[in-house]
């Protein structure tokens, strides 16, 4: 047989190869659907690679499956080659949905689904999956820069006035045998020389990155193997060091023209990359959110008590640190980042640091951050250094060249960085971080590289105090090894101390003895947790069904739940959300919730930092942190995060209110009392009076907080302090008269009117009366009222006045009906045909 009968014979076999794979490509699957719209998505959004399932083909042809893994070099090619006919039927130039196509353009195919035994990691692939499709799992460690290769050169020789062209090949760009020299044509056959044209040339991005077998898998007390992976055009870039991901391509072994020696270096040519989402710590995770659990989301959002139920979902299983997991509630939350046109940034993520004595659940929590958040990663005090935490200069190893490699905290742009010990690290190695936690930024000037990297990420971080155990006799500061200006940079700094309590250390041990109890549903006692024991054999295809729904609670478990069921109130079941419910609440609110600040709760903040400034000068010493201008960036930072918790689109007062609560614990260690009776507020009226004619806010929390709390504090804090006697009716009725609800003179009434008037009040008490004029002013100055009429409908203001009430303090009908008599008689209001009118 000739060459030119064997060239025939192998063009008719590629040709019947190609026609196959043309009928899979038109044909109808169980769906209704094929490849062909498959085409049309791909051609629209201007990419190049078709991802076709592996199951499919093999339901179509098992022939053609059997060749397509056992023997890709063969097959491969003529699937593109149909993959590109196919393509060219279907391109229509003048459709303007499809991207502009190029005439050289060549289209590539992504497998997925189960590859069987041709699924391997870096231990077990072997000489027999050579020239194999395979698919291969593992953690990427290394990526190099992405570098163009030439595919087709093309010449112009001047003399001639004619055009040259020539195409290079190599191992990893065919899978031709033959490899072409990579040496650009200096004359043209007949002598003529030729100059390159490189806008005529044909380029393709090439890139280098290694896998690693991943921790948990590797055999016990040997090191994790690596194999190489080579990706070419739109697979570049795709992954970045600490990825996990599967990667189905062809294993080869690539030849040198200088290679004496039997061994030839191996890796795997890709065609498809799927990044792990759900164990990856460099990859963002996205949760899918469908329409019920948008609607589940904002059912539980008008939830009063959203925050506590949000808070004792985090981390069920460890007992106690209430604030500690509300402040990281509201850190994975997060503030709102602003870039000012001035080119001044304003952070938005909230960081936290937590000292204490050891075994007090520190690491846990952060343990419990790691595999919660969207994007997190973990390191330690001494197992990073600082280039490692910010950025390295290294030399590349196929150029030569220096280029930078990412650290942990720009790894972890628009995520969180767990760092624990975080006293163990050197005072060099933590100076550098110190840009990252307010400018978030990282810049790099050495080695000739000057660049600016964004590191924009929240960080957790957990240290021991000084000598081990903290010593509560003596000053934070003396416990605490950490500079000002490092501790200033964290929003919420919490002692953690371990305290000795006979009641609470029975609790406790009684709680750890039930997470010891625990098993598994339909585990034996005793039977060793087997770990990835629901793994998916195929590749590429999300194991989570998207139409199954998943739980919105999660079943409380008296094992392992004990550390939330004390704080359930009379004893009923604590509610307790399932994680992915709670990934799920925290996307929609980043994405979605962007709170803008309100005056009152500007006003609110402001005074509150200004008061945490001026404070007693003997309580400083006391404090854990530093009080400066970026303690009134942490309040905004918090009460921005509370709204957004609470799916609002304005920051209110109440919010403030969390904010200065989470760090007036933080600080001093202070737990917020409850609220005070009434006839002390009235009393302090008396004691403001020139404070009387200020606007008051929306509920009577509001009232006592705009006029002067911290003067009461202050009274209360001196020994001559004494409650107000309750027999002062003259004093109670001349306040009464101060709380007038518009900007008009009251007329002036005397002290024992309102005495008398007082005492023949029929259907409502004195104390529930001074109740429903406080809700009353909040109602009336709200946009209600804010008509031309100055009115509202008298039913919604009968809602109104019940709806942030609890349930012991709800206004009864005869009571309101009573509240609007009183009022209308002495000029606050007037009720006619069913609505309320301001005056």
């Amino acid at each position: 047989m000739d060459d030119s009968q064997f060239d025939q014979l192998v063009d008719a076999v590629f040709g019947d190869r190609v026609r196959r794979f043309q009928e899979f490509l038109d044909q109808i699957n169980d769906q209704g659907s094929n490849y062909r719209n498959d085409i049309k998505e791909m051609l629209m959004k201007g990419k190049f690679r078709l991802s076709v399932s592996i199951d499919d083909i093999r339901n179509f042809d098992v022939e053609f499956w059997k060749g397509l893994l056992d023997d890709p070099v063969d097959y491969l090619p003529a699937c593109e080659r149909a993959l590109r006919d196919t393509v060219l039927t279907i391109y229509d130039p003048n459709d303007n949905r499809f991207e502009p196509l190029d005439d050289n353009q060549q289209f590539y195919l992504a497998f997925k689904g189960a590859f069987g035994d041709h699924q391997v990691t870096p231990r077990t692939i072997d000489a027999n999956h050579l020239s194999r499709m395979v698919a291969i799992e593992g953690i990427v460690t290394r990526a190099s820069l992405v570098r163009p290769k030439v595919i087709r050169s093309v010449h112009y020789a001047e003399k001639t006035a004619r055009f040259f062209a020539k195409s290079y090949k190599d191992n990893t760009t065919s899978f031709d045998a033959i490899t072409t020299p990579a040496v650009y044509p200096l004359e043209d056959p007949d002598g003529n020389k030729l100059t390159p044209e490189y806008g005529f040339s044909t380029y393709r991005d090439h890139q280098k990155i290694s896998v690693q077998e991943m921790p948990e898998t590797a055999p016990a007390g040997q090191l994790p193997r690596s194999v190489d992976i080579v990706l070419d055009d739109d697979l570049v870039d795709l992954t970045k060091p600490g990825d996990r991901v599967q990667i189905v391509g062809i294993y080869r072994a690539l030849g040198g023209a200088n290679n004496n020696s039997s061994a030839f270096r191996t890796v795997v040519l890709a065609n498809a990359v799927y990044p792990l989402h759900a164990r990856s710590t460099g990859v963002s995770a996205q949760e899918k959110l469908t329409d019920q659990d948008v609607r589940n989301i904002n059912k539980l959002a008008q939830d009063k008590n959203i925050f506590d139920t949000l808070s004792q979902s985090l981390a069920p299983s460890i007992y106690g640190l209430d604030y500690i997991k509300k402040a990281v509630l509201l850190m994975m939350f997060g503030g709102v980042e602003k870039n000012l046109d001035n080119g001044t940034h304003l952070r938005g993520d909230i960081n936290i640091l937590m000292v204490g004595d050891p075994s007090t659940a520190k690491s846990q929590m952060l343990r419990f951050v790691l595999n919660t958040a969207s994007l997190a990663i973990a390191t330690t005090g001494r197992g990073s250094s600082g280039v490692g935490l910010t950025a390295a200069v290294t030399t590349d190893k196929e150029t030569g060249e220096r280029r930078l490699e990412a650290g942990a905290m720009v790894l972890a742009d628009r995520g969180v960085v767990c760092i624990d010990e975080f006293d163990k690290m050197s005072d060099v190695d933590r100076v550098a971080i110190h840009e990252v936690m307010e400018q978030q930024t990282v810049t790099i000037a050495k080695a000739g590289i000057h660049t600016t990297l964004n590191a924009r990420c929240s960080v957790i971080a957990a240290a021991n105090p000084v000598f081990g155990q903290y010593d509560v006799h003596k000053d934070p500061h003396k416990n605490i090894a950490l500079p000002d200006s490092l501790l200033s940079r964290f929003d919420l700094l919490f002692v953690v101390t371990d305290d000795v309590n006979q009641t609470k250390d029975r609790t406790i041990s009684e709680h750890v003895l039930r997470m010891h109890r625990f098993i598994l549903p339909g585990m034996a006692e005793g039977e060793p947790v087997r770990e990835r024991s629901a793994v998916s054999l195929a590749t590429g295809t999300e194991s989570v069904d998207d139409n199954a729904e998943q739980p919105m609670y999660e079943k409380f478990n008296s094992l392992l739940h004990a550390g939330v069921a004390n704080r359930a109130h009379n004893g009923s079941t604590p509610t307790i959300l399932s994680i992915p419910f709670l990934k799920k609440y925290i996307q929609y609110a980043k994405q979605r919730i962007k709170p803008v600040l309100t005056k009152k709760a500007s006003e609110y903040i402001v005074k509150k930092y200004s008061d945490l400034r001026n404070s007693d000068p003997a309580n400083n010493e006391k404090r854990t942190a530093p009080v400066t201008a970026r303690t009134l960036e942490t309040l905004i930072r918090l009460s921005t995060a509370h709204a957004k918790l609470r799916l609002s689109k304005v920051i209110e007062v109440k919010d403030a209110k969390v904010a200065e609560e989470m760090l007036r614990f933080a600080l001093f260690k202070e737990i917020a009392r409850k609220n005070e009776p009434k006839r002390r507020k009235i009393a302090l009226f008396g004691d403001n009076e020139e404070q009387e004619d200020e606007p008051e806010t929306e509920s009577e929390e509001d009232d006592l907080e705009v006029q002067g709390i911290s003067e009461y504090e202050r009274q209360q804090n001196t020994p001559s302090a004494t409650p107000p006697a309750e027999g002062q009716a003259s004093q109670v009725a001349d306040d009464l008269d101060h709380m007038h609800l518009s900007q008009q003179p009251l007329t002036e009434t005397t002290s024992e009117q309102n005495v008398e008037a007082a005492d023949n009040l029929e259907g409502i008490s004195t104390e529930r009366y001074e109740r429903f004029l406080s809700v009353m002013s909040s109602i009336v100055n709200s946009l209600f009222f804010d008509n031309t009429s100055g009115s509202c409908s008298k039913e919604q203001v009968i809602d109104l006045i019940n709806e942030d009430l609890p349930q012991e303090e709800i206004f009864s009908p005869e009571e309101i009906a009573s509240g609007f008599a009183k009022m209308e008689s002495s000029n606050y209001i007037m009720v006619d045909e069913g609505k309320v009118y301001k005056l």
